[in-house]
């Protein structure tokens, strides 16, 4: 669940392709390491040496992991040349304990980037770190919004350090596998909509078969991929940077990061920035989340839809939504039967697609493609939706960034293992849902089956020190549903929500919308918000 181009990220499985969100619809946080704790005990609490909960010597590992890395620092240097990553960004390694239970055990290395703040030496106020959501994507491009000279962080970048990182199992972080990355992006893939009791059990069969991939290439990694351990993670990173408190910014799963991290670390927070929320609730991670995240895209898909037919003089797509939908009907029959340019079926269709139920930003291109389609230019739509299979290093980052996604979901909460559940619950869903439901419901099943431990996630909610938060949420956004803002709003005392009214593209804070830019920029530079919460009009619907 969660992505803003920086919470999605093509998953391509043996189920179909998908677009990660936030994660799964969602993912994160856990906690048979947490054993449920009502309140955390302080991340620097002495050691108790008897009656020590699994959840004690976590907070004490982080505590003793964080100390260690303020000695250490960071030692930066130019990054390395196939990172991407021109000078003036650096990059530098931060080491963690895999288990914090055992912090004296195996070791994993974090990769971070920085650029520093543009501005004078009274304005700057430390650094500012990210997490673009995934679970698995990577905030090492957070950078180069400041080296590309993006307006809308012109004032934040003045007084802020960009601080990026790949979270633990993604990108250059000790990353995990679960499959063969060119196998992984092959095509077509089975059509996610099942038409019979056959085709349901061999997207079981290949559900498990990924499962049980992820334990054979990354067993060792998987039971330590939880949320909880990547907040902790993020608090050694932030005594790595010499920062007594964090200022963080988080976008769709790293909303959900950074609401663990203001319950493990309440005092720790400085200011905290959390875009398109997951919503927290234990009972939401993450088999609700998902299911919930399949009903919101069903409402923008029709939005777009509905913006598509008032653009039927340029696309010639139908005038009204049924049209539009009859339309997207013929093509999905049409790829179903004959895969498009023999590599684009139902699954690749819905993977390029959902781009524009998450992101405005994607409407315009998005409805290019299928009216060129449409006009008889068929490679147009094979060039946008069939996977690059001489791209692997592209190819190995999706597969890995699908793995991260699958591992942290399994990790965070214990999942239905019961088929009988999963069946019932999509098949009524697709039937008023049905744009991503079964693909959805592939995505996540391997979590039905796997291998390892799966914790009991983290009952999120305001601890002592945590100052304002500022949550910033678009009201129809897809990926995470508008309640998780509330919900988080009402978890996070004296926290201010920001409603983006009749909008739903996923990530606000990176639109230009002044009514929010401006209040984001205020709070990150001064630490105030509005007495109240705010509700501000849409930023401009996209014209083609």
């Amino acid at each position: 669940m969660c992505g803003r181009a920086h919470l999605r990220r093509t998953r391509q499985t043996s189920r179909g392709s998908r677009k990660v969100v936030i994660g799964s619809a969602g993912a994160f946080a856990a906690a048979a390491l947490i054993a449920g704790a009502v309140s955390a005990p302080a991340a620097n609490a002495a050691p108790q040496k008897s009656g020590q909960t699994s959840y004690d010597r976590e907070a004490r590992g982080a505590a003793l992991a964080a100390a260690r890395a303020e000695k250490q620092g960071i030692d930066w240097k130019d990054c390395p040349a196939d990172w991407g990553l021109a000078s003036p960004i650096q990059c530098g390694w931060v080491t963690v304990p895999l288990d914090y239970a055992k912090p004296n055990g195996k070791q994993i290395k974090l990769a971070v980037d920085r650029v520093g703040s543009t501005g004078t030496k009274d304005e700057r106020q430390g650094a500012l770190v990210y997490n673009p959501g995934g679970p698995g994507g990577s905030g090492m491009r957070f950078p180069t919004r400041v080296t590309n000279k993006n307006p809308i962080y012109a004032k934040m970048a003045k007084a802020y350090d960009f601080v990026g990182f790949d979270p633990r199992g993604v990108g250059h972080s000790a990353p995990i596998s679960c499959i063969d990355p060119q196998e992984f992006v092959k095509a077509p893939k089975a059509d996610p909509v099942p038409d019979t009791e056959a085709d349901k059990l061999a997207q079981r069969k290949l559900a498990k078969e990924y499962a049980d991939g992820c334990y054979e290439r990354s067993g060792e990694m998987l039971p330590h991929m939880t949320t909880p351990n990547t907040a902790r993670d993020l608090d050694v990173i932030r005594a790595a940077l010499g920062e007594k408190k964090l200022n963080y910014l988080g976008v769709s799963y790293g909303t959900y990061l950074g609401a663990v991290y203001g319950t493990l670390f309440p005092g720790h927070v400085r200011r905290m920035i959390v875009d398109s929320v997951v919503n927290p609730a234990k009972d939401n991670i993450w088999y609700q989340a998902n299911l919930n995240q399949d009903i919101a895209f069903e409402g923008r898909w029709k939005d777009w839809q509905d913006w598509v037919a008032k653009n039927d003089a340029t696309f010639h797509l139908g005038d009204t939504r049924d049209k539009v939908q009859k339309q997207w009907e013929t093509l999905r029959a049409a790829a179903k039967k004959s895969p498009i340019g023999g590599v684009v079926g139902p699954a690749e269709l819905i993977s390029f697609f959902q781009s524009a139920p998450y992101y405005d930003s994607a409407w315009v291109p998005t409805a290019q493609v299928w009216s060129k389609y449409v006009a008889g230019d068929t490679q147009a739509l094979v060039d946008a939706a069939a996977p690059d299979m001489s791209d692997t290093k592209g190819n190995a980052s999706s597969e890995n960034g699908n793995a991260v996604y699958t591992a942290v979901e399994c990790a965070d909460a214990k999942w239905p293992t019961s088929w009988q559940r999963w069946d019932r619950d999509n098949t009524e869903l697709h039937k008023q849902y049905p744009f991503m439901t079964w693909a959805n419901a592939w995505m996540n099943l391997p979590c039905a089956t796997w291998k390892t431990k799966q914790q009991t996630p983290l009952n999120v909610k305001t601890g002592k020190g945590l100052p304002s938060v500022l949550i910033v949420q678009s009201e129809r956004d897809a990926a995470t549903p508008y309640d998780g803002a509330v919900e988080l709003h009402k978890r996070f005392q004296g926290s201010r929500l920001i409603t983006e009214k009749d909008a739903g593209s996923h990530g606000v804070t990176g639109l230009t919308n002044p009514c929010i830019n401006d209040r984001v920029d205020t709070y990150l530079l001064t630490g105030k918000v509005d007495s109240k919460d705010v509700t501000c009009a849409p930023h401009a619907t996209p014209k083609p």
